[in-house]
């Protein structure tokens, strides 16, 4: 998973129940989560994407806050991003609800000791899509999220439910992402599309590559060169850069 989002697969908790398109699900929101972005409502243009926030607090916010400073920019005082990178990620297992269910945890567990020596707070994405297709938002696409070291102040991250193994990633999920690409695209001023596994090569080479400790970075598989293709291809008319 993710930039700092390697981890044991979370296992088989079920699927996240999909509400109506663009609506909030059945469950109800507690005060502490956070639901779609404000300034960035859904139009015609936008795929069907169901509203799945994961749990937000103030220790969660502190602890990203933390992060950022210490791994992006000292003075900062907000999670506000404005995004310029969009970077795809697979999962390493098999549920959608298990992803979600593992980010809701605001501190990462003391089991992954390199990213836990880096910063408390767990990583994340903004959007999961899982193996059908079906799109959910975790949280707003403008907010600060731990999910690819040294792009996180400007990248948005998609998490696709699978791997290159147990669970192949699957044409409907290439065209799901395709379809959100397009739509993010729209509405924030996008210029790179990358793989996580192509971060790395990113240091050094793009003023959008962003990290205060220079030991801090790690080499990742996903989702891998393949899915990328198949996903460049749908979207090559956007001329994203890589």
């Amino acid at each position: 998973m993710g930039a700092a989002c390697s981890r044991p697969s979370v296992g088989e908790v079920g699927k996240l129940e999909p509400a109506a398109p663009n609506a909030p699900r059945d469950a109800p929101v507690r005060a502490d989560v956070v639901s779609r972005d404000a300034a960035a409502p859904p139009d015609a243009t936008s795929p069907p994407i169901v509203d799945a926030p994961m749990a937000w607090s103030a220790e969660r916010a502190q602890l990203t806050l933390d992060y950022r400073r210490r791994h992006v920019d000292a003075q900062a005082t907000d999670l506000t991003i404005e995004p310029r990178v969009i970077v795809l990620h697979y999962t390493a297992g098999g549920s959608a609800e298990g992803t979600r269910a593992y980010f809701d945890a605001p501190r990462i567990e003391a089991e992954r000791a390199i990213l836990a020596r880096a910063g408390a707070v767990n990583v994340s994405s903004h959007f999961v899509v899982d193996r059908d297709g079906t799109i959910f938002q975790l949280q707003p696409e403008t907010r600060f999220a731990r999910h690819c070291i040294g792009l996180n102040h400007v990248a948005i991250g998609i998490e696709n439910v699978g791997d290159e193994a147990r669970w192949p990633l699957t044409d409907a999920q290439v065209a799901a992402d395709a379809a959100l690409i397009r739509a993010l695209v729209a509405r924030h001023p996008i210029t790179h599309l990358v793989g996580h596994h192509e971060v790395t090569s990113k240091r050094g080479r793009t003023p959008y590559y962003v990290e205060r400790e220079a030991d801090y970075h790690n080499d990742k598989p996903d989702p891998g060169d393949a899915f990328m293709a198949k996903v460049r291809a749908k979207v090559a008319d956007l001329d994203l850069a890589k």
